[in-house]
Formats: structure tokens, sequence, C-alpha cells
């Protein structure tokens, strides 16, 4: 985070409630008196072997970060790394496995970013909503 601190001063970024000044899962940017978005980011190589699973394993993490921060799901953006020689069959079902967990928290994801790699990764980016 230090290099971060040296570019971006918390004291210039008030409406920045908790991000540069204070190390956490998510960051959380204050709109208005009455809205505040949460934003966090997470994704690991499997931890289970049903990609299912893993896939809700993975978003229920992601997710996890808004609750943390007392806020609501609004939002999330798939993050992959997939090798190119395994099924995609595979790759469905741990996106199905995120889509029902975020469809559950109420969110929807919109779109998102894929990468060839060595080893599946699967997380998300999420977006929510709270009351400053």
């Amino acid at each position: 985070m230090q290099p971060l601190r040296d570019i971006f001063a918390a004291a210039d970024h008030p409406d920045l409630l908790v991000g540069l000044g204070v190390a956490d899962d998510a960051a959380v940017y204050k709109l208005n008196e009455n809205q505040a978005i949460i934003n966090t980011t997470d994704f690991f190589p499997p931890v289970v072997d049903d990609p299912y699973d893993y896939g809700a394993i993975a978003a229920a993490n992601a997710l996890s970060d808004v609750y943390a921060m007392g806020g609501e799901v609004l939002f999330a953006m798939n993050i992959v790394g997939f090798p190119d020689n395994l099924d995609r069959a595979i790759l469905q079902e741990i996106l199905r496995g995120g889509a029902e967990k975020v469809a559950e928290a109420g969110g929807v994801i919109v779109g998102g970013h894929s990468v060839s790699d060595q080893e599946p990764k699967y997380g998300l980016a999420v977006t929510g909503m709270i009351h400053p």
C-alpha cells in the first residue's frame, strides 16, 4: 500500500471513506450524504474439485466483503483465468456457480474479463451500496 499512499494522499480524497488510510478488503467512496459505493475484488485458484462449488465459493468470498462493510450488492464482474487445454464445460460450471451466488445476493453479473492462464482462477469485482 505504501507506493499508493505516496501517489494518492488520503487527505486529497476526503470522500474515500475506506481505502488508502485503512487496509481493508473493500473500498468505500461517498457519493453524497446518503449514498456510498463499496468496491472489492477477489479471485483465487480452485479450493475444491467441483467446478460449480468452486465458482459459488469464490463468489461468496467476494460478496462477503460488501457485507462486511454493511452494504448491499448491486452488481459484479467476472474475473477469469482459464487454461486453453481444459474443457469449456468446466468453465461454464464455474461461471454458473458464481452467477447463482450473485443472483442469490440480489445482484447481477454485468460482464467481466478473461485471460488464458496455466491454472484456473476465478473471482469477482463486486460493487455495492451503503449509507455512509
